[in-house]
């Protein structure tokens, strides 16, 4: 029967832990107590886990990660270099972030601003209809999410370019590969789309030289991480008029501080690191289906490889 710590700053760890023993009754559940006592438990269910965890537990198999990201819990020191971590594969974070970014991306195509303005005005008046040649999208990262973007936005019609640190394919897409390839890709994109994990490589890529590459009037979409974008350069684009509107659902400190420039820059649209919630049914079915099958010596998908950071 293995043990399986559940370690969050959840004020109801019982939401998590009892799905879980309803999912995998043979398990032994513990919600993990800061008080000093090791549980010898084999797996651990984390979010921003303290150091003490690594330090009583020391006869872990595997950590589950519940979130896509895992930049945080990879910089921490007292992780165990031979601890597998394994993160969250979709676990219908996808579609969510698909459906956040069509949103997005059709608020600017559309002109639906310029509607509401008219409505307040009392004004009937009708644009020109789209015309998607004129608004290329480019996804930074082809991972199960950005992939899914990608192929929703095609769907659309839209012209649609990612760009990947290695080599791959994806149908109906124009793939992007390599370092030397991003500044090619930003030059064919209007809308930029980032969904890329945080690495030392990802670390602030948006910055000058990042939207000086861009076709005119851009709208950046940022759903990846805060670090990937260098604030000052993106109010300095919008400045020059480089870059027309941007939608921001990360940032480099959550909550974003009330003093911030972004807040009170009418083409920035902020929502709360909203774009893609992690669905706790689904993603308990993914690691409970993932314990079991290393349980029966099968090897998990998801696991991060540390030197790519992710």
């Amino acid at each position: 029967m293995p043990k399986i710590l559940f370690v969050a700053a959840d004020p109801r760890p019982e939401r998590w832990t009892t799905e879980i023993e309803r999912a995998y009754p043979e398990a032994e559940v513990i919600v993990w107590q800061d008080d000093g006592r090791s549980h010898d438990a084999e797996y651990a269910v984390v979010w921003h886990p303290p150091a003490a965890l690594f330090a009583r537990e020391r006869n872990l198999k595997a950590l589950f990660n519940l979130g896509a990201g895992v930049d945080g819990l990879l910089a921490l020191n007292a992780l165990p270099a031979d601890l597998p971590v394994i993160r969250l594969e979709d676990a219908g974070m996808s579609v969510q972030m698909a459906e956040f970014v069509i949103h997005q991306v059709v608020e600017r195509t559309r002109d639906m601003a310029v509607y509401r303005a008219q409505q307040r005005d009392g004004v009937w008046r009708i644009h020109r209809p789209i015309d998607r040649a004129q608004w290329p999208v480019g996804v930074l990262g082809l991972g199960q999410i950005g992939a899914r973007v990608a192929k929703s936005l095609a769907a659309l019609d839209y012209p649609v370019a990612g760009w990947v640190r290695s080599q791959r394919r994806l149908d109906g897409i124009e793939v992007f590969n390599g370092k030397g390839a991003l500044q090619a890709m930003l030059a064919r994109s209007r809308i930029v789309i980032n969904t890329l994990p945080l690495t030392d490589e990802t670390r602030d890529l948006m910055d000058h030289a990042f939207f000086a590459a861009l076709l005119p009037d851009a709208v950046v979409i940022n759903v990846g991480r805060g670090e990937h974008l260098v604030d000052e350069a993106l109010l300095q684009a919008i400045a020059k008029g480089r870059v027309a509107a941007a939608t921001l659902d990360v940032f480099r400190d959550e909550p974003l501080p009330a003093a911030h420039p972004f807040w009170s820059t009418p083409q920035i649209t902020i929502t709360p690191h909203v774009s893609a919630r992690t669905l706790r049914e689904a993603t308990i079915a993914q690691i409970v289906a993932k314990i079991r099958g290393i349980e029966a010596g099968t090897p998990a998908s998801g696991v991060v490889d540390p030197a790519r950071g992710y």
